[in-house]
Order: C-alpha cells, then structure tokens, then sequence
C-alpha cells in the first residue's frame, strides 16, 4: 500500500493552490491493460446490435476501461481517454432510455455510432446509483442533451427498478433534477432532505466508510457550488479527494484501479469551472484535462 502524503499548498498570485496526491503507483503493464479493457468494452458495444440482455455488464465495462484509463493517463489529456470517457457516458445514458422503454427499438450514439437497438422494459440495474453515474460522466462530457434526458426520468420510475437503496440517494437525484431544470424551491427541498437522510444515524443500507468518504462529498460539493462559495467550494474539494483517498488506499482495496480518479467529485468541479468558479485544487484524482474541456467537441457526442 502507498503511504499517505499530506496536501501541499502553494501560492499562485493572491490565491493558493491545494495539491492532494494519488494513492498507489504505477504499473508496467497498465498500458497493456488499458487497452485490453478497451478492446472488451468495444467488443462488448459491437455485439448490442444483436442484443441488449448484456447490457448492465456493459455498463460495468465501459467504466472499468475508464478506471483503466485514469492509471496510465492521469490528466485525461489523451484521445484514447476522451473515447472512454464518452462511451461511459453514451452507455449511461442507453441504460436509462432503453428501460424507459417497453417495445420496439430506440436510437442510441455509442462509439460513433447510432445504434438501433431493442427497447428492455423496467430492470433493477436502472436504479438511483447507476442515475448519479450516468449524470457525472455526461456532466463531465458536457453533454447537455444528455443531462436533460436523465433529468427528465420520474422518481417513480427509479424508485420502482426494484433495487433496495437509502432514501438520501433519491434526495439527491432528485436535487440535481431540480437544479438542471430550473425549478429552485424543489432543488432546496431535496437538497436539504439528502442533507439530512446522509447523517451516519439514518443510513440503514450503505457501508458508513462508502457514505462518507465516497457518496456524501458530492453533495457537499454541490451545496457549495449553488451557493457560489468559492472558498467553501475548494475546501470541499480537498476534503473530497482526501476522503476518497482514505478510502481506497485501503490494503484490500489498493490494488484496484477504480479509485485513481473521483468521479462525482470530478463531476461537481466541471460544473463550478464552468460556473466562474477558480478551481485552486491539483490532483491526479482529478484530471485536468476532462475539467477544463480540452477535448470537448473532438467528435459527435
């Protein structure tokens, strides 16, 4: 296991930038495994045109070639990660459309391409976790046609996927849903009541360590973010990376690439820079490369 490093400030100008460092290092053979995943994922993506049954596993593929990414690529500069990075979110976004519907077929851009594919009906897979993902990497894509789909999907229809989860999490889509949709009070109401059913005493599903240190920072960070609190926005960030940190530079958990970026926390730091927000915090949990857009509109999303 890495050992810990604590976060260096330095002074640029009048402001002060926060380092947080990554856990673990690098691997020979990551290269080599990024694109191994890749090549599944791919594979995997190639084959919905005769199927969509395998879907939920996609969805996991597509991610851990993201996670794979993150060790060989930390900034996020390369094309080969913004390709990842989309299919993510192209897959995310296909989860949610394909169980909104019963019969028939439905157009989905995957991989450069616009797929015909068959509609799935309701699956437990389409639940209130698998929603905040698609949301983060749509968000971190820039995608708004895609952040207005998934912000359009009832509550009901999450809630009744059939997966058990903590009432916070519906809270907290239901804040972002409300947000993107222009509708303040109901952001507020929901906001506050994630807030709330996120304390420790009222989770009764999720493991206390994933709560805090990996589920609860985004929505502190978006709480700072709608209040405009620059100061209060970065603070929140290092505490998120930090958090993060703590929780995968764990002996059990060391070994797993899931934990080199923190995409929620990503998420809600591309929201605030595109906001006006100065983002003062460096980290190779997140990559500077997918917050400050460089590769957005390199091809059809």
């Amino acid at each position: 296991m890495a050992r810990r490093i604590p976060h260096v400030r330095r002074h640029q100008g009048e402001r002060v930038t926060t380092t947080v460092e990554r856990h673990g290092t690098p691997e020979p053979r990551d290269g080599e495994y990024a694109e191994r995943l890749m090549a599944s994922a791919i594979k995997q993506i190639e084959a919905l045109d005769r199927s969509t049954r395998m879907l939920d596993a996609l969805w996991d593929s597509v991610r851990l070639a993201v996670w794979a990414r993150s060790a060989v690529d930390p900034t996020g500069g390369s094309i080969d990660t913004w390709e990842a990075v989309v299919n993510a979110a192209q897959v995310g976004s296909a989860v949610f459309r394909l169980t909104g519907a019963g019969e028939g077929t439905v157009d989905c851009r995957i991989h450069h391409e616009v797929r015909r594919l068959p509609a799935m009906g309701p699956k437990k897979f389409a639940s209130a976790p698998n929603w905040l993902d698609a949301f983060y990497y749509a968000v971190i894509c820039r995608d708004r046609e895609r952040i207005t789909e998934l912000c359009a999907i009832p509550m009901d229809r999450l809630r009744a996927a059939g997966a058990m989860h903590d009432e916070y999490l519906y809270h907290w889509v239901g804040a972002l849903q409300a947000y993107w949709t222009n509708r303040q009070a109901d952001m507020v109401e929901e906001l506050t009541l994630a807030f709330r059913q996120s304390h420790p005493d009222a989770v009764r599903i999720a493991p206390r360590e994933w709560l805090q240190q990996l589920s609860y920072p985004p929505i502190n960070l978006f709480y700072r973010f709608v209040k405009r609190d620059h100061d209060g926005f970065n603070a929140a960030l290092v505490h998120a990376l930090e958090q993060h940190r703590k929780y995968w530079d764990q002996e059990e958990r060391d070994f797993h690439v899931t934990g080199l970026w923190a995409i929620g926390p990503l998420a809600m730091a591309c929201l605030a820079f595109d906001g006006g927000f100065p983002i003062d915090v460096v980290s190779d949990y997140l990559p500077v490369q997918l917050l400050n857009r460089s590769r957005v509109g390199e091809f059809d999303t």
